[in-house]
């Protein structure tokens, strides 16, 4: 794939998750405050998903990502193929013990697992999708029914359940309805552009990928995935067992406002693995340095402006809603979580870089870690502490910290590159000194004046000293394109 397509398909999968990102915070902010306990249920239910997913799909995706580019054209669909049948196996598999389980097991909240299946069959096949959708280079539609479909569905079953047209079963339910739909407009679309033939003969696939390398690749894929939930999800099933659902709802609002922060990492990497994994299978490490620093210096003054500006305005903003009570309470958690995302995207693609290198175990081992580190610091928190669900988002944070200095570190020791240059170091400059001076203006009465006076006003800026210095790329090419179109 060309630079300038991949610029290209950058720049659609933002538009198109900052639209998801729009209706989600809209959402947040006038609609999932007037019941939270319904929210907490909500993302509970979605993280038990979470868990189930990575075990129906078993790393497949990521060895469609990485077998893929090394095959014959006529095992292309094969490997696809396979991925598809594995997780109708292990669907099945699944559910049985799910049924098997409720006969003996004691907890409480096991019937949410009922729930929580069907959306994670749908999770499994649209992860699955997305990275076959990469391979053929239309991201931008499946990216549109992803991000789009369940942020319109759960505003509109909210509002039903608000109005007490729906009870919480019939509202569950009728939120797994529109995964189906999603799941079903995904495949009639991957299937429009890339044709199967339904015959499940693997044998010449088989020849080419060495079976045993394939399996261990996706084991190691699946621990990788699970480990990732357990250490970065681990909050939504703690917070219920320990405090309450509509806690729970709390750092969910808190949550979706600090996590729409990632949507340009998540359009970079997604886009760039299958050009990682080309640079290291032909050893092409000096590019893959390049990528490496100019999609971290990218991503860094992203995650810098969107996070200076939540941080400067966001209880400017709140004041300004009619749910300020209801929200206040997440600002906290806003502040900490969005931290920990901007510190992820500030350290580039280096997970990305250990997962498809041969260095990939590592990375389960370093998550597995991080699991066991996250779970030990939520317990901490949430029993030697009275910090409640602002305790949690500090493990949160602490953990990512930890994460993140382990994979720099472990990517410089063994392939001698980093995310950082000194145009990077002119950004972090720029980014800090404007910051500090808008954090210490006087705060106005006004709140819509002190919103535009700080946040507005930091941004642009920022973006202005950082397009003068011609310290990014990107930001110097999209700028030049639009100015040759207004003129």
């Amino acid at each position: 794939m060309t630079d300038s397509k991949i610029h290209k398909q950058v720049f659609w999968f933002n538009v198109i998750s900052y639209l998801g990102v729009v209706i989600g915070v809209v959402s947040t902010v006038f609609i999932y405050p007037y019941n939270k306990e319904f929210l907490g249920i909500v993302r509970y239910t979605d993280s038990l998903a979470q868990l189930l997913f990575p075990i129906l799909l078993f790393g497949g995706g990521q060895a469609l990502v990485h077998f893929y580019p090394t095959l014959k054209n006529q095992n292309k669909p094969a490997l696809f193929k396979y991925s598809i049948l594995s997780i109708l196996v292990l669907s099945f598999g699944v559910f049985g013990v799910l049924l098997i389980g409720n006969f003996f097991s004691e907890w409480n909240h096991y019937y949410y697992l009922f729930y929580a299946f069907p959306i994670a069959f749908v999770l499994a096949f649209v992860e699955l999708f997305k990275r076959q959708s990469i391979h053929i280079n239309k991201i931008e539609v499946p990216t549109f029914y992803e991000k789009i479909i369940p942020k319109l569905a759960l505003p509109a079953i909210f509002v039903l359940l608000i109005y007490g047209y729906l009870n919480i079963h019939n509202a569950l339910l009728a939120f797994i309805v529109s995964y189906f739909i999603l799941f079903l407009l995904l495949l009639f679309y991957i299937l429009k552009h890339f044709k199967l033939k339904w015959d499940f003969n693997m044998k010449s696939l088989f020849s080419e990928v060495n079976r045993k390398e394939y399996y261990k690749y996706s084991f190691f894929g699946f621990l990788g995935s699970f480990g990732s939930i357990i250490a970065f999800r681990i909050d939504a099933f703690m917070i219920p067992e320990f405090l309450t659902f509509e806690a729970n709802g709390t750092f969910a609002i808190g949550m979706a406002l600090a996590t729409s922060l990632a949507i340009p990492a998540t359009g970079v990497f997604a886009i760039y693995a299958p050009k990682i994994s080309a640079y290291l299978k032909n050893d092409e490490i000096d590019e893959l340095g390049l990528k490496y620093k100019e999609t971290a210096k990218l991503l860094f003054f992203i995650g810098a402006i969107l996070y200076t500006a939540v941080v400067l305005g966001i209880d400017s903003l709140f004041q300004m809603l009619p749910a300020y009570d209801k929200l206040v309470d997440s600002i906290p958690i806003i502040f900490l979580l969005g931290a920990n995302v901007f510190l992820n995207m500030s350290t580039g693609f280096n997970n990305e870089i250990i997962s498809y290198s041969k260095y990939f175990r590592f990375n389960i081992i370093f998550v597995l870690l991080l699991a066991v580190l996250n779970i030990f610091l939520n317990i901490f928190f949430l029993t030697q502490t009275d910090l409640g669900i602002i305790g949690v988002a500090y493990a949160s944070l602490i953990a990512m910290v930890t994460f993140n200095c382990i994979k720099l570190i472990f990517v410089y020791r063994k392939f001698r590159i980093l995310p950082f240059d000194k145009n990077y170091l002119k950004v972090v400059a720029v980014v800090s000194m404007v910051f500090f001076t808008f954090y210490m203006l006087p705060i106005h009465s006004n709140p819509l004046l002190n919103l535009i006076l700080k946040s507005g006003f930091n941004t642009l800026i920022i973006v202005f000293v950082t397009y003068k210095l011609k310290a990014i790329y990107s930001l110097n090419y999209w700028i030049a394109k639009l100015y040759k179109q207004w003129r």
